[in-house]
């Protein structure tokens, strides 16, 4: 019974125009939980046959953490765009900026059983492919190439490892742009527990 009224609140999170965000599910919290936070949702709209991704931020408060609400089946073209003009206009607005207000996406731990959050804060989106490093590419139908190379998902931490270089490469993380923000968010959390040196990280991510 607990678990059901977890899921009517958490999973379809409610605006004052009764629409509902069908939230993510992953099977770990990495936040649990955020205060002071303003909410931001992101919708599922269809318009005779096109997609459309409705944004509503009219109760966020630039110097309050942001919690995204985005719906599960929009897909990261529809998605990212939107999220970039936000994350710009809260880095801009110097005159209530707050160095400890972080951006988080929203998600149902579906084993803790809870709302959980992940944070975004420092990534730099870029809707456009890499011009250099090594590039971590994950489809929507969940396969995964590197530089071009299909790799096993559970063989990821051993090959980006023993890559030959002569110098540290920067990895490049990047999402195919039709990729549903479902798997997104299980791919970033998944990419999250990667063992990888600082040297080799950027906080910027590609979508195309």
């Amino acid at each position: 019974m607990k678990y059901i009224s977890l899921l009517i609140i958490f999973l379809f999170i409610s605006c004052a125009k009764k629409q509902d965000v069908l939230l993510p599910k992953a099977n770990v919290s990495i936040v649990k939980n955020v205060e002071d936070h303003s909410p931001i949702y992101i919708f599922f709209k269809t318009e005779e046959k096109d997609t459309i991704a409705e944004v509503n931020r009219k109760n966020s408060i630039i110097s309050t953490n942001w919690i995204f609400n985005i719906d599960k089946r929009l897909p990261l073209k529809l998605i990212i765009p939107e999220v970039i003009k936000l994350q710009e206009k809260k880095r801009s607005d110097r005159a209530h900026k707050n160095e400890k207000a972080h951006n988080y996406y929203s998600y149902a731990d579906s084993v803790g059983k809870n709302l959980a959050f992940l944070p975004f804060t420092n990534v730099y989106y870029k809707m456009n492919k890499p011009e250099f490093g090594i590039l971590i590419f994950f489809t929507k139908t969940n396969s995964i190439f590197v530089n071009g190379v299909s790799v096993d998902k559970v063989d990821l931490q051993n090959y980006l490892t023993n890559l030959d270089s002569d110098k540290p490469n920067k990895l490049m993380f990047s999402f195919e742009k039709d990729m549903s923000f479902e798997n997104y968010i299980q791919n970033k959390i998944w990419v999250g527990r990667l063992k990888l040196p600082d040297y080799n990280l950027t906080n910027e991510e590609f979508i195309f």
